[in-house]
Formats: structure tokens, C-alpha cells, sequence
């Protein structure tokens, strides 16, 4: 699994970081960063929900 961010959709609005911190930040510079691109498998239904919840839908999941 390969986490994909949008970045010209992103709008850095750190949903997806409450979802899961594990993979996503948003810093101090309004910018997200993706901190593992290819997280465990294990953290696939906290993507998922990420992948839902995101307001802008700039998140996919790549198998």
C-alpha cells in the first residue's frame, strides 16, 4: 500500500493527521507532510477513514 496525497488539493486542514498521526503531519509551516509513504498494513483502516474524511478527497490509497 502506497499513500498518495494531492498536494495541489491538500488545504492542509490536518484531518487526516487526527486520524492518523502515524502517517501525516501538518507543521508549523501549514504544509503536510506525509511521514511514511508505505505505512503498515495494520494502519490501512486509519488510511482508509483519512481517504474518506478528507475535505478536499486529495488522499488515495495506491495497491
Amino acid at each position: 500500500m502506497r499513500v498518495v496525497v494531492d498536494f495541489d488539493l491538500c488545504e492542509s486542514n490536518a484531518v487526516c493527521m487526527g486520524i492518523a498521526p502515524e502517517v501525516f503531519e501538518v507543521r508549523d509551516d501549514d504544509f503536510l507532510y506525509i511521514l511514511n509513504e508505505t505505512p503498515p498494513e495494520d494502519l490501512r483502516p486509519k488510511i482508509e477513514e483519512a481517504v474518506r474524511r478528507c475535505p478536499k478527497q486529495a488522499i488515495s490509497i495506491e495497491d
